[in-house]
């Protein structure tokens, strides 16, 4: 992967590694808090090569309808300003980055970064062509960001290191990669960020 430099032309996109889904919440991904030293790893990349560095949370409101007693399939989540909803703490954001917050219109599900938040349109403004996505979960919100990222025109790498997927039934996490490769997206298997 030392081949691949990062430059001013690229965003990295660091989706909801917040408390909840780390080990220990209340919708906890298996080993989820083990891609923050790797997305750790690629914000720095970033931040030497003059890249974007996006960063996402969900921010739900205490009755959103994707909670079970709602009407949803999820248990309470990153409900907004509590410390579920705060990034893993040894999760580095930079002052720079960009915060995406998303989730917190009680009657509303969005799972993909781009959706109804002006992501892309901002990425597209400052000179973006190529996003390296990873985070949490593979199989729902990296999943959705990814595909939406395509649809966008933009390129699409997934931190395959800097992900896990919460595998709602067995086998989730491999069933998205697939779809997401089939879509256009690169798997990027390779642990370190890129030289820069």
């Amino acid at each position: 992967m030392g081949e691949v430099a990062l430059n001013p032309a690229d965003a990295v996109i660091v989706v909801d590694v917040q408390n909840d889904f780390c080990p220990g919440g209340p919708l906890p991904i298996r080993e989820g808090d083990q891609v923050v030293p790797v997305l750790n790893r690629w914000i720095a990349a970033a931040g030497n090569a003059g890249a974007k560095i996006v960063v996402s949370r969900d921010w739900h409101p205490p009755t959103h309808s994707s909670f079970k007693e709602y009407g949803g399939v999820w248990p309470p989540h990153c409900v907004q300003n509590t410390e579920g909803a705060d990034f893993h703490p040894d999760l580095n954001v930079p002052a720079e980055a960009i915060i995406v917050t998303k989730g917190d219109k009680v009657d509303r599900d969005q799972y993909s970064d781009f959706e109804g938040t002006g992501l892309g349109e901002r990425l597209k403004e400052q000179g973006v062509r190529r996003v390296w996505v990873g985070g949490l979960a593979l199989d729902v919100c990296v999943r959705a960001t990814v595909l939406d990222a395509l649809k966008l025109g933009f390129e699409v790498r997934v931190i395959r290191a800097g992900t896990r997927a919460v595998e709602v039934q067995p086998g989730d996490g491999d069933r998205a990669l697939e779809e997401m490769s089939e879509a256009g997206a690169i798997i990027e298997e390779g642990e370190l960020a890129p030289d820069v």
